[in-house]
């Protein structure tokens, strides 16, 4: 099986200028993300999907291949993160080379270990899966939760089932936005990433803390010691 890991890193994040640069201890963002890559040993390829000339230099710095940028098309806020990937399959395709499995990797997930990437690997092998996507644990029950007219009101609030002990609910789960494991078919084919051969890898919070803002940069800084 060849297997290729892409990690996307437009340069045009409005939350947070350059944030998928942006030192975290010493190394850019995106950096964690492409040693991980590395040190997992399941990759043929692992690619930095950026429009960015500056980004893919320090990528490959790093490590990674990036021998094409990101159209100007894909790079927009609205562009789809598979459009996206589909690009990346094409061009490499162009290169002669082919693969059968995709991993989106996002540079916002420092914390991801090789280890989760392997772990969600022997998953997807095991399974013979479509897909592995990376959740953990919801921090409250959506029961818990709702919206709220304008004036405020709470009636029908806490919906059935809700009103119990926090012990008593069901555990939920939140896609964590780490890994995406996707055979290279689905993807072209544009398929259900959530079928019925798609599997949830589970990672703990720590692991799954997402970056978007400055006071997760520091938030991220305290958990890696």
């Amino acid at each position: 099986m060849k297997n290729i890991a892409v990690i996307p890193a437009r340069s045009g994040s409005k939350g947070l200028k350059d944030k998928n640069i942006k030192e975290l201890k010493g190394k850019p963002l995106m950096a964690y993300s492409v040693e991980a890559a590395i040190k997992s040993g399941i990759y043929d390829c692992i690619h930095v999907s950026t429009d960015s000339e500056n980004y893919a230099q320090i990528a490959r710095g790093y490590g990674a291949e990036v021998p094409f940028l990101r159209s100007s098309e894909l790079s927009s806020d609205t562009a789809g993160t598979w459009d996206a990937m589909r690009f990346v399959l094409h061009e490499y395709e162009k290169l002669g080379k082919n693969f059968d499995m995709l991993t989106v990797l996002q540079p916002t997930s420092p914390l991801r270990s090789a280890k989760d990437i392997q772990k969600a690997y022997e998953l997807f092998v095991e399974k013979q899966a479509e897909t592995v996507i990376a959740v953990c644990e919801m921090e409250h029950s959506p029961l818990w939760s709702n919206t709220l007219p304008e004036d405020g009101c709470l009636e029908g609030f806490i919906r059935e089932k809700g009103d119990v002990p926090r012990q008593g609910l069901p555990q939920y789960y939140r896609v964590n936005g780490a890994i995406y494991m996707a055979n290279v078919k689905l993807i072209l084919e544009k398929g259900n990433l959530y079928g019925k051969n798609g599997y949830a890898y589970i990672m703990d919070k720590k692991h799954s803390m997402d970056i978007d803002d400055e006071l997760d940069f520091v938030m991220a800084e305290f958990l890696m010691g």
